[in-house]
């Protein structure tokens, strides 16, 4: 089978960035993408903070790396049997001993400054606005908001018979994770069997559910969307259908949602918590094109 031209044309554009390491990601979907090789675009402070180092750390790489292979080729072709019949007998240099001690320790630190900074800044929820508690189950999501009357939420993955259009194969929830967009959210990660991790990647957030242990993050969507995750712990048989789904709102829509997120628990309050909450009306528009690339 022929490759077509414009397959290697495409390979090398995304190649480009990952050398470079400053280009800028391209405004992209939320979601993963075919032939996606670099990160998903940053939607939260986090992620910036994560592609940041990134492209940091690649910089300094690739530096050595280049230097590394100019060393190699000018000492094989200055220093090869017939341009130095006579081999240097030299077993010691101090400079040279010296140098490559300090430069390496020297390279480590000024990644490990920037990595010390954001791993405190992950790990630690500045001033909450709001706290989302998040239970893993084999094999769905447990969303419950004691801040907000207590509302709690089954988030379970939409079958392949039910997918509407424009909805995304094993990454669609029947019941999303709603959150207000701009506001920092606490999130308590938990699990009432085996480790789930609880895992969306373009807004930098990782964390293990663990039995028996509550797990802090946060989150902060910088703008409206929805955004995918999906549990990348091997947790049993049904561990590629826990995807997530985060339906970042303005805060009015919050509002909204969590009203009739109350109305609709007490109404039912034997089916508590909720197997199917039916969508508020607020965001029944923006079903259609959840899965559409927000536009930076």
């Amino acid at each position: 089978m022929q490759v077509p031209k414009r397959f290697f044309a495409v390979r090398l554009l995304n190649v480009i960035p990952l050398l470079v390491g400053l280009v800028s990601p391209p405004a992209m979907a939320q979601a993963p993408r075919p032939w996606e090789m670099d990160m998903q675009p940053a939607f939260s402070p986090m992620k910036q903070g994560i592609i940041d180092l990134h492209n940091l750390v690649l910089v300094l790489i690739t530096i050595i790396t280049l230097f590394v292979g100019a060393l190699l080729v000018w000492v094989c072709v200055r220093y090869n049997e017939k341009r130095n019949p006579v081999p240097s007998q030299t077993s010691h240099h101090t400079g040279l001993e010296i140098a490559w001690t300090v430069i390496p320790v020297l390279i480590l630190v000024v990644m490990a400054i920037p990595s010390f900074r954001l791993i405190y800044f992950l790990d630690r929820t500045p001033n909450p606005d709001m706290t989302v508690k998040v239970t893993g189950h084999q094999w769905y999501w447990e969303y419950s908001y004691p801040d907000n009357g207590d509302v709690d939420v089954e988030s379970r993955y939409v079958h392949d018979e039910d997918l509407k259009p424009g909805q995304l194969r094993l990454l669609d929830v029947d019941n999303q994770l709603v959150i207000p967009a701009g506001k920092k959210i606490r999130i308590l990660a938990s699990s009432t069997d085996v480790i789930h991790s609880f895992f969306i990647p373009s807004l930098g957030a990782q964390r293990y559910a663990i039995p028996g242990r509550t797990i802090e993050l946060w989150l902060e969507a910088d703008k409206p969307g929805v955004y995918y995750g999906e549990c990348n712990q091997i947790c049993g048989q049904d561990h590629s259908k826990m995807p997530i789904s985060v339906h970042a709102v303005t805060e009015a829509e919050f509002k909204t949602w969590i009203e009739q997120a109350k109305k609709a628990a007490s109404a039912s309050p034997e089916q508590a918590p909720a197997k199917s909450l039916a969508k508020p009306n607020v965001l029944a528009a923006a079903d259609a094109t959840g899965s559409k690339e927000i536009q930076r």
